[in-house]
């Protein structure tokens, strides 16, 4: 079987799977621009080229490191089969190649961008605010478990009343900040369902509650859509916490709307107002991309318009906790009974 396995990585086509030539390629060519005298008079554009040089370099020292680990355990086969050595370094190169295979990918046009991840609550009243705010805090536990720094940057809410008296999430915004983000969690947009026992339910009955994830790309201005001025409405009003409470006494808080598409979005992480308008316009330009997106595949009639309905058969994934325990993807059909774990974070299974 060690030898077996030994055969399996090494008869990987490196250069075919993960796309050697063309990564080479783009190398030479970034590394020619950055050259240029005018390289740096876009500030923010060469910080961006630097930073795909920098996830290029990791990608091919890593298929070179792949290439020499696998020589190794060649070499050490021949002389003992089952070497404690052997063994370990089967394991670390197996672990590697699942680790590094995602970023490979990964290659979207901002897939290596960090993301920004809203939770939004849909139809089940207030069911559906708390069901907003255990997806929320899911999302928050898994990047706490993969050790991603992230920032919540704004948050609503709705009505409290529950038995814990906790006030449920109406919509809720965080970034994720780390490369790769987006790439690894877009597929987490979509409408996320729960069957339970209702905790606001006097009489104990079974209540269906849903809540809308969309993830979008952070962009930088560099990036961003062409958006008029006058096209933008911008207010300001003030940060607030659960049940209304002032964070901050002055209007820091900004939202802004996109008048042609209806698209807003605002932030209230920042004592500033400049820092909260920029990273409002950060998020917005992201959405205007996914609309972009979107419309090219032909789907403006489920985006333009009315909003999106958030509730039955739109689900891409489904939460059960009565009568039975049960989390599926509808896309993937991977479910697990272990509905606990992944409410506490461990969505490695579905991601």
């Amino acid at each position: 079987m060690k030898q077996y396995k030994i055969f399996l990585i090494s008869s990987i086509p490196w250069s075919s799977v993960f796309d050697i030539e063309s990564k080479i390629k783009r190398l030479k060519e970034l590394e020619i621009e950055t050259q240029k005298p005018e390289f740096w008079k876009d500030h923010k554009k060469a910080v961006k080229k630097q930073q795909e040089i920098s996830v290029l370099n990791s990608q091919l020292e890593f298929v070179k490191q792949m290439k020499k680990d696998i020589e190794d355990i060649q070499e050490i086969s021949k002389v003992e089969e089952s070497s404690n050595e052997l063994l370990e370094k089967l394991e670390q190169i197996d672990k590697n190649i699942k680790n590094k295979t995602k970023e490979f990918v990964l290659s979207g046009k901002y897939d290596m961008n960090e993301a920004v991840l809203s939770v939004l609550s849909g139809a089940g009243g207030r069911d559906a605010d708390d069901w907003a705010t255990m997806i929320f805090e899911m999302y928050q536990k898994y990047c706490e478990k993969q050790k991603w720094p992230f920032k919540i940057l704004s948050q609503s809410f709705g009505e409290g009343g529950g038995p814990d008296g906790r006030i449920g999430l109406k919509e809720g915004v965080m970034q994720v900040k780390v490369p790769f983000a987006y790439g690894l969690l877009k597929k987490e947009t979509g409408v996320h369902r729960l069957v339970r026992i209702s905790p606001f339910s006097s009489k104990k009955l079974r209540h269906t509650s849903f809540c809308n994830v969309d993830v979008l790309p952070r962009l930088e201005e560099v990036d961003f859509p062409k958006m008029k001025p006058d096209d933008l409405k911008i207010e300001t009003f003030r940060a607030t916490g659960h049940g209304g409470q002032n964070v901050n006494k002055r209007e820091t808080a900004i939202r802004i709307t996109h008048l042609p598409t209806g698209l807003t979005a605002s932030s209230q992480e920042q004592r500033q107002q400049v820092q909260n308008k920029n990273s409002a316009l950060s998020i917005l330009a992201g959405r205007l991309f996914k609309l972009q997106q979107k419309e090219k595949q032909e789907e403006v009639k489920d985006i333009k318009g009315d909003k999106v309905s958030i509730d039955f058969g739109r689900q891409i994934r489904s939460f059960v906790l009565h009568p039975y325990k049960l989390v599926k993807d509808h896309r993937t059909k991977v479910e697990t009974s272990n509905i606990e774990e992944v409410l506490d974070g461990g969505l490695d299974l579905f991601i």
